[in-house]
């Protein structure tokens, strides 16, 4: 919906199927115009419509006019090519890549390798957060006692060790696992029902008290103990945070 958005409001016109009109992706001048960053808030962005704003007026006043598509991956894919044996961290044109988006506003190394890998053609370019960590750790081997937190090295890993299985394609292999373990997740959810019954005397007009039964339903959707016992285990919380410590003051 924001991306419909963000191209519904300036991005050029394609044309018109059922009369409802089509938009392209805006370019980053279309985003530099005065106001965007107040009118992507109305249009619900929220905080990241500073962040929007900000890159948008870096790639346009600040890079060169072909800036990301000199950061492209311009090989053709090979079928034939063995995938595996890359160089640690990927191919160098992909490291400079997701080095160089880095330097842009709000942009963290999952969204610089979301950017390699589905805008940018670097299939190896695989973008980690602690679900991926998690079935990396569960699913392929990695190192359960080595990793605490999912730290910069730690995400340098678990996209090493998934570059290692999958080589020039392991940023596609990795989307797949994502939306497939997501699948699993509602799969395991269990249905919980509780029937209550209750009998409710009514008197009708003419003066005759009758007896009516009222069924109430409650269901409720709860994960099974392994998702439970998983997310215990693998997500990295402190207990001593002000986000925590808020919460801990809304029980008292």
């Amino acid at each position: 919906m924001k991306v419909n958005n963000l191209c519904l409001h300036y991005g050029p016109l394609v044309g018109h199927i059922d009369g409802e009109a089509f938009h392209d992706f805006p370019s980053a001048e279309a985003l530099t115009v005065p106001g965007v960053e107040a009118h992507l808030r109305a249009i619900g962005f929220g905080y990241r419509a500073a962040y929007i704003a900000k890159t948008a007026r870096i790639v346009a006043n600040e890079r060169p006019a072909d800036w990301l598509q000199t950061l492209s991956n311009h090989e053709v894919f090979e079928e034939g090519l063995d995938q595996k044996g890359l160089p640690p961290g990927g191919r160098e044109g992909y490291r400079k890549a997701h080095e160089e988006l880095l330097y842009l506003q709000g942009v963290g190394p999952k969204v610089a390798d979301c950017v390699c890998l589905m805008g940018l053609g670097w299939g190896e370019s695989v973008p980690v957060d602690t679900h991926v960590w998690q079935f990396a750790q569960r699913d392929y081997k990695f190192g359960k006692g080595k990793h605490k937190s999912l730290t910069k090295s730690t995400y340098d890993a678990v996209g090493d060790h998934f570059r290692n299985l999958w080589g020039r394609e392991a940023g596609w292999a990795h989307s797949v696992l994502f939306a497939a373990d997501l699948k699993t997740f509602s799969e395991r959810l269990i249905v919980k029902s509780e029937v209550d019954t209750k009998d409710v005397k009514i008197k009708l007009e003419d003066g005759i008290t009758t007896t009516e039964s009222k069924i109430r339903v409650k269901e409720e959707f709860t994960a099974d103990k392994f998702d439970d016992e998983l997310d215990r285990k693998n997500v990295d919380t402190n207990p001593d945070t002000p986000r925590s410590k808020r919460a801990k003051r809304r029980k008292l």
